[in-house]
């Protein structure tokens, strides 16, 4: 089959294609953004890509036509060929749950925040067990290097985005994936770009419940009201909870940063010592383990994996070092999921040390201001947090972040110029720069810094 791919250099549309490339298809896409890396990985995989989106990408008919959610309305030049054309179509995520996952054992794992490295957790466990699990993550496990593959068994780990389907499906994308396992990480307000109110994620993950058979598992966090608000509307499958004292699940820990734990499952247990830090990732673990004993894996098998669980691409990433000097590249652009990092890298590196986070509100909630009374709590465990103001922007961000150990800039050169400032060259700091946009540049521009300050002579 011929398939054409509008949208193909995003994250989601491009691992598609290289798995639907991997079954066998013919696959060529358009997008109005081809450049390296995806440009390069789709070409390299042998992958015709063209540049906008006119008809001239349709000179060679495709059989089937998916047209990805970024950017692609009605009034797209390509979405309006297909329709005035009639070629079939459909979107990535119905793609996804009726060729691709349609007789796979589903592992799929939702939730606002973790989705990503419990997913990576799990494939990880999984691969080591040796059963060869097909995988679509939104972020690049560092274990394997990349973010989605078909594998050669029965099972498949999904990241189960809460985001909408298309401009023409305005269901959540996890409702099209049918899982027989799924894990329920949290769940709070988030895209307030497509939900009006916490009530209507509610009724979206509400419909994700109906969607698992009796003979599945649902995995769901302790004591999360709004999980259990949830699962009081339906559940018809088997359910058990994790958490760090209460669940079926449940993990001990006697270190400060997390770095060495215990899981315990009724009579069976596992030990877990890593590099990762934070009660938030023990809590990905435990998801990641449980989920991994439903489909034959044991405990300590489980834990014995994860002990070799190298961590994600932009969670917590190092991107630089200098002496005790550290940058992190984290994902980060949740008021909670700020906060948790933070306070775990503060229980990895204890009270001495300096952390300077530096902010970039890029989401479509926080830069509509919807977190704003939560953003200066969120940074508590910070030094010192720089904030990045774009524009425009209609709510006050000095007044939200207001603190003597806070500053607001709307210039990446001005927080480069102010970093360097505060940057003292193999020093105990730990700079943790956390957006989920491109930040103009900045990670890359800041690590060209300092390295710079390193190399001068005292």
């Amino acid at each position: 089959m011929h398939l054409h791919i509008l949208g193909i250099c995003g994250t989601l549309m491009g691992s598609i294609a290289l798995l639907a490339r991997d079954l066998g298809h013919r696959v060529t896409g358009s997008d109005k953004n081809v450049y390296p890396p995806m440009s390069t990985q789709l070409s390299d995989a042998g992958i015709t890509l063209h540049e906008g989106f006119d008809e001239r990408a349709f000179d060679d008919r495709p059989d089937l036509v998916i047209i990805g959610n970024a950017g692609l309305p009605r009034g797209n030049p390509a979405v309006e060929y297909v329709l005035a054309e009639r070629l079939p179509y459909t979107s990535g995520a119905g793609w996804l749950g009726r060729y691709l996952l349609a007789d796979r054992h589903v592992l799929a794992v939702a939730g606002t925040h973790g989705k990503t490295t419990t997913a990576s957790m799990l494939t990880h466990i999984l691969t080591t067990a040796g059963m060869d699990p097909g995988y679509l993550i939104g972020g690049v496990p560092l274990n394997s290097g990349r973010s989605a593959a078909l594998g050669g068994g029965r099972l498949f780990v999904i990241e189960a985005d809460e985001y909408d389907t298309s401009y023409f499906d305005r269901r959540s994308k996890f409702l099209h994936y049918k899982p027989q396992t799924l894990v329920l990480n949290n769940l709070e307000f988030d895209h307030a770009d497509i939900f009006p109110d916490l009530a209507a994620i509610k009724d979206q993950f509400a419909l994700l419940l109906r969607t698992v058979p009796e003979n599945g598992l649902i995995l769901h966090a302790a004591g999360d009201e709004n999980l259990d608000a949830v699962i009081d509307i339906g559940c018809w499958t088997p359910r058990q909870s994790f958490n760090l004292a209460t669940g079926d699940w449940r993990a001990s820990t006697s270190t400060r940063d997390a770095g060495q734990f215990s899981v315990r499952f009724h009579e069976q247990s596992g030990d877990i010592n890593w590099a990762l830090s934070g009660e938030h990732n023990i809590r990905n673990a435990l998801a990641a383990v449980a989920a991994a004993h439903h489909v034959g894996v044991n405990v300590a098998d489980a834990c014995a994996a994860l002990s070799s669980f190298e961590g994600v691409k932009r969670r917590m990433e190092v991107i630089f070092r200098h002496g005790s000097t550290v940058v992190y590249d984290d994902f980060a652009h949740h008021p909670t999921a700020i906060e948790t990092t933070l306070r775990g890298l503060r229980q990895k590196i204890g009270d001495n040390a300096e952390i300077i986070a530096v902010i970039e509100p890029a989401s479509h909630t926080m830069r509509k201001g919807t977190h704003a009374t939560s953003l200066r709590s969120a940074t508590e465990a910070a030094d010192h947090t720089v904030w990045f103001k774009p524009a425009p922007i209609d709510w006050d961000i000095e007044r939200a972040v207001d603190a003597e150990n806070a500053t607001v800039l709307g210039v990446v050169g001005d927080i480069l110029r102010h970093l360097e400032q505060r940057y003292r060259p193999g020093t105990n700091q730990h700079f943790v720069v956390m957006s989920n946009g491109g930040f103009g540049g900045f990670r890359e521009r800041l690590v060209t810094l300092f390295r710079e300050n390193t190399a001068k002579p005292v």
